[in-house]
């Protein structure tokens, strides 16, 4: 059985889930609640959970500084929030699980499903990278976790020439003529991003603009890789104003 600790600074919220947790999930065991950082420090030590479910939005000590504060991560976690654009697109960029509140009992289910079948998947590695790109003026370090069969990648996105779309899959190339296999959809990829440089083009491409060596009159670009890209027709527009102000 699973042994799971709640974090959360808000009563209503942390019987809600421990709830919900006893009615969709037989797997999980025995369940510990903390009501802050400080208290869910002293319960680790002692309860040693599998689980945790952090909530990201706490006075004092946030669920980022509880994990910062940590030296070693023997367990999994679920991250909490409400509606935090911030804090959402840095558990993503680092390919870590979350549950909008209040928390879906069928998203909380799903969220349970994904932790059980990655259950014997080191998750040190994300949870460093997290806190790496959440430190302040960090943008050009910043490091996008990507999943593949063989674990998980960390890259710059300026190491990220263009993501080609593979069905559900995402082929990546980068510099140095590396290239890989990713088991999520282009448009998850997209998302993330926007606002690091990157342009979709087409509906199976997406590139980064500072690796575009120039835009061909028959509506393609042409990357330093020396591949050539179609630029879907409505696109066009969109991505000239994106290359002028490269």
């Amino acid at each position: 059985m699973i042994k799971t600790l709640v974090v959360d600074d808000e009563e209503k919220a942390r019987s809600l889930l421990v709830f919900l947790l006893r009615e969709e999930a037989p797997e999980i065991g025995e369940i510990r609640e903390a009501a802050n950082g400080a208290e869910a420090l002293n319960v680790m030590r002692e309860f040693k959970p599998d689980l945790v479910f952090l909530d990201v939005e706490m006075p004092v000590m946030n669920g980022f500084d509880l994990l910062t504060s940590l030296d070693a991560w023997d367990f999994d976690i679920i991250f909490t929030t409400a509606y935090d654009q911030y804090a959402i697109r840095a558990i993503r960029f680092s390919a870590l699980d979350y549950l909008m509140k209040p928390v879906d009992p069928d998203e909380l289910r799903l969220a349970v499903d994904r932790f059980l079948s990655k259950q014997q998947t080191a998750k040190g590695p994300q949870y460093r990278n997290l806190i790496n790109n959440l430190q302040p003026g960090n943008d050009r370090e910043m490091k996008l976790a990507i999943p593949t069969t063989d674990g998980v990648y960390f890259y710059r996105t300026d190491e990220i020439i263009r993501c080609e779309a593979d069905s559900n899959y995402t082929m990546f190339y980068l510099t140095q003529n590396r290239k890989f296999l990713c088991a999520k959809t282009l448009k998850e990829f997209d998302e993330l991003l926007t606002e690091h440089g990157f342009i979709r083009v087409h509906k199976s491409h997406l590139i980064n603009i500072r690796y575009v060596e120039n835009y061909l009159g028959k509506g393609s670009v042409r990357m330093q890789d020396k591949t050539e890209i179609l630029v879907a027709r409505r696109r066009k527009e969109e991505v000239k104003t994106a290359l002028m102000g490269k």
